[in-house]
């Protein structure tokens, strides 16, 4: 049975992974029961530096150091403004920790250090030939850079979609709340008990701002800087306008709710209207040829062995 070197070096590295991680959790599980052990015996004060240091757990002493020094690399040779724009998605997309963005950076070191790797594995080592190779190495490359920030970008978009859904039905919530006697606070915390979802997880945000001593103007801009949404942008200045002016906020709500509610009507009608063009390349080339196979397939064949 003949091998081929690419089948080779996958179990290889396969084989290779295996180890490490075993021999990781076997050490975890080691420090794990030592420290058990020094807390049942008592003796929880350590005295050596570096006795301590190797109470903690392996994948922290040596991963740890390894994913710093990738984010370091990711930080230095990333094009300028690219961390800033990276953080800004990270934030819509509701992961606002440092550490997102330095687990993201460190995969796109990942992820480009392996494109020269696997497009090589994939070039001398994978049994294609001519167009077939060709492709196979290209879009690899091509999944390896652009796949992390593709990903990111489809988080974003499905989470802003999800908040544009959802903000009609908070908004009727706040209005019957705010119209049957209660404060707007107070009607936004009794809505987002009611309601779940990434909008009511920014307005418990935003109440917990409040809450700690921030103004009520700065907690809703902070809204619109982590959703970056229109509709959302719009409820928010109104809101604000109508603090300013002192004009009732249920019927400030109550216009909002009721164009909110047009707006996502109109957005259902608009990719209802997008759809029969969407539905036509899929249909051209891939139902039509199969149809005309099965319906024009038998009458071609008789007409065939009728000429003969």
């Amino acid at each position: 049975m003949i091998t081929s070197p690419f089948t080779i070096g996958v179990a290889l590295a396969a084989g290779l992974a295996l180890a490490i991680y075993v021999v990781l959790a076997h050490l975890d599980e080691r420090a794990t029961v030592r420290a058990s052990l020094r807390q049942l015996d008592g003796h929880d004060v350590v005295s050596d530096l570096r006795e301590k240091e190797l109470l903690g757990s392996i994948s922290k002493r040596v991963l740890g150091p390894m994913a710093g020094g990738l984010i370091g690399v990711g930080r230095k040779f990333t094009p300028v403004g690219y961390v800033d724009k990276t953080r800004k998605k990270l934030v819509i997309t509701g992961k606002a920790r440092p550490e997102e963005l330095d687990r993201f950076l460190a995969i796109r070191v990942v992820t480009i250090v392996a494109v020269p790797i696997l497009c090589s594995l994939l070039w001398f080592g994978a049994n294609l030939k001519g167009n077939m190779r060709l492709a196979t190495v290209a879009l690899t490359a091509l999944v390896l850079v652009i796949g992390p920030d593709a990903r990111l970008n489809r988080e974003m978009e499905a989470r802003q979609e999800n908040i544009r859904r959802q903000l009609p039905d908070i908004l009727d919530l706040l209005t019957i709340s705010v119209e049957a006697g209660l404060g707007f606070e107070q009607a936004l915390t009794r809505t987002v008990k009611a309601v779940s979802g990434p909008l009511s997880d920014e307005f418990t945000r935003m109440l917990n701002e409040v809450r700690a001593g921030s103004s009520r103007a700065d907690a809703m801009r902070a809204i619109d800087e982590r959703t970056d949404i229109q509709e959302v942008r719009t409820f928010i200045l109104a809101i604000l306008q109508a603090d300013t002016f002192g004009v009732s906020i249920g019927k400030i709500l109550r216009a909002q709710a009721d164009e909110m509610r047009i707006k996502r009507r109109q957005q259902a009608q608009e990719r209802a209207m997008k759809a029969p063009v969407k539905m036509m390349l899929p249909m051209v080339f891939c139902i039509f040829p199969a149809l005309f196979v099965v319906v024009l397939g038998p009458a071609a064949i008789n007409i065939v062995h009728n000429y003969k």
